[in-house]
């Protein structure tokens, strides 16, 4: 017996709200799933980003605290405000005109045009690039940088042990 204050519902409104729980339960799921893919990109992008010479001029936490005093000084990409687009084209076609920024990409100027130059050889005063990077690579550390350090100041305590894998003595100064 149903009670006489409560409103009756049809089968179809029954069914509506079935069908919106669904949808919603399963883009939740579907941005959990999205998430924990960007999250697993962003590590990827870091790794490559510790093994290809990025630290080297950048320094490790993009700063421009430079890791080996031969290397030009890169940018500071903690105050920086490109957007994926241009940090993509940066890391893949460099910065000719002695920036000191290499090209990443091994296609690029020879194979992907690059600042509107036609294919052809790449420019002569390109820094020479330590390891080139694929387009998948080369992805993941545009991942990468947004997430952890594109706009983001300061150094916290919580990067600098990702970085250096939980190894509390290399990041004792950062509290």
């Amino acid at each position: 017996m149903v009670p006489r204050n409560l409103p009756r519902q049809s089968k179809s409104g029954i069914h509506k709200r079935g069908l919106v729980l669904a949808l919603t339960a399963g883009l939740i799921a579907w941005s959990n799933a999205a998430h924990a893919q960007n999250e697993a990109k962003v590590k990827v992008g870091l790794e490559i980003w510790q093994s290809s010479g990025c630290a080297d001029c950048h320094g490790p936490f993009a700063d421009g605290d430079k890791q080996r005093d031969e290397a030009p000084t890169g940018a500071n990409l903690r105050t920086s405000r490109l957007d994926t687009a241009a940090l993509k084209l940066v890391i893949s076609c460099g910065r000719p005109g002695g920036a000191g920024m290499p090209a990443f990409d091994e296609g690029a100027y020879k194979v992907r045009a690059c600042y509107d130059r036609p294919v052809g050889p790449p420019p002569d005063d390109l820094y020479p690039t330590p390891r080139s990077l694929t387009p998948d690579q080369i992805d993941a550390v545009v991942a990468y940088l947004p997430a952890r350090i594109l706009g983001r100041g300061r150094i916290p305590r919580t990067e600098c042990l990702a970085y250096y894998e939980d190894q509390e003595d290399m990041c004792e100064d950062l509290k």
